[in-house]
């Protein structure tokens, strides 16, 4: 059995109720070329039973690693991810996730938040270590090229009144 998987017996049964878990958990194969997760997983969501399933709010939190997509080095940083997100018999995909059986599954819910967390193009917060490379100050050290259409107003003296 998977540390994802949660016994919700007790809540299906009477309607109205709630119970708070907190995990931590491993989360493997989530990761690609230039990042990963470097820690367990910790989860923190009540769950609650409505009409209509089980609604799991709460956050979920990991360290993750990344590749700076400048200088190459290793960029750290940590994820907190507010979840709020609806447990059914009758899943809808892409909306709902399944109640399956008598438990609930979070591995899926965790990967979709994580995912959406990480940023596109990591980098380091400061200067870059790349020899040569300043970050944000080399693209603006570059004058930008001046559209011809609006090269009249170069001349314009606003200062003068």
């Amino acid at each position: 059995m998977s540390g994802f998987r949660i016994d919700v017996a007790d809540l299906l049964t009477h309607s109205g109720s709630r119970r708070e878990i907190s995990i931590a958990v491993a989360l493997d194969d989530l990761g690609g070329d230039t990042w990963r997760i470097d820690e367990p997983v910790d989860i923190a969501l009540t769950l609650e039973r409505i009409p209509d399933g089980i609604v799991a709010r709460g956050t979920v939190r990991a360290a993750s690693v990344a590749e700076c997509s400048v200088c190459l080095a290793d960029v750290r940083s940590e994820l907190t991810v507010g979840v709020d997100e609806l447990f059914e018999k009758s899943p809808i995909e892409g909306d709902t996730y399944p109640i399956d059986d008598r438990e609930l599954d979070l591995e899926q819910l965790v990967r979709d938040a994580l995912l959406l967390e990480l940023p596109l193009v990591p980098h380091c917060d400061g200067d870059c270590a790349a020899p040569g490379i300043v970050g944000a100050s080399v693209r603006d050290s570059r004058p930008e090229p001046t559209d011809p259409r609006w090269a009249a107003l170069d001349d314009l003296d606003l200062e003068a009144s």
